[in-house]
């Protein structure tokens, strides 16, 4: 089963913080213990609100608006994808993200991760269309190996 664990964005995130020295060595620390375990598929940090924008359709009417967007609780700093036997295990793995890495001992440290299964072609009904997707998908994974 493929999960994304999506890392909430915090105020520091939003502000364009970059993380210290010791916040990117601990959470490559993580990122390296996800790759040796055989779990990891694909991660990424995300640019804050301000640098993106969003497309609202509504009544058939396409607007876009651009960031920052000013709801912290609902934005989104990065995820990882991982490969786990189930949600409990992907589960676990979310608890050993290195949020407080850095921080002064004793400091109130905070982070959300939320954890999301991901759809699978065995998910749906054998249809034609699923044929193409799944077709789609190999044809992704086909392209990003010859990168």
């Amino acid at each position: 089963m493929r999960f994304m664990l999506i890392m909430k964005g915090s105020k520091a995130s939003e502000a364009g913080t970059t993380p210290s020295e010791e916040q990117l060595a601990a959470m490559t620390k993580y990122n390296e213990e996800l790759m040796k375990a055989g779990v990891l598929l694909d991660l990424a940090g995300l640019h804050p609100t301000s640098k993106g924008a969003r497309v609202k359709i509504s009544g058939g009417k396409r607007t876009v608006i651009d960031g920052p967007f000013t709801e912290t609780k609902e934005l989104i700093a990065g995820h990882w994808t991982i490969q786990v036997k189930s949600k409990e295990e992907a589960t676990e793995w979310a608890k050993h993200i290195p949020f407080g890495a850095g921080a002064p001992l004793g400091a109130e440290v905070e982070g959300e991760v939320e954890i999301r299964q991901v759809f699978e072609p065995e998910d749906f009904a054998p249809s034609e269309t699923l044929e193409r997707a799944r077709e789609l998908g190999k044809h992704l994974e086909k392209s990003r190996r010859s990168r």
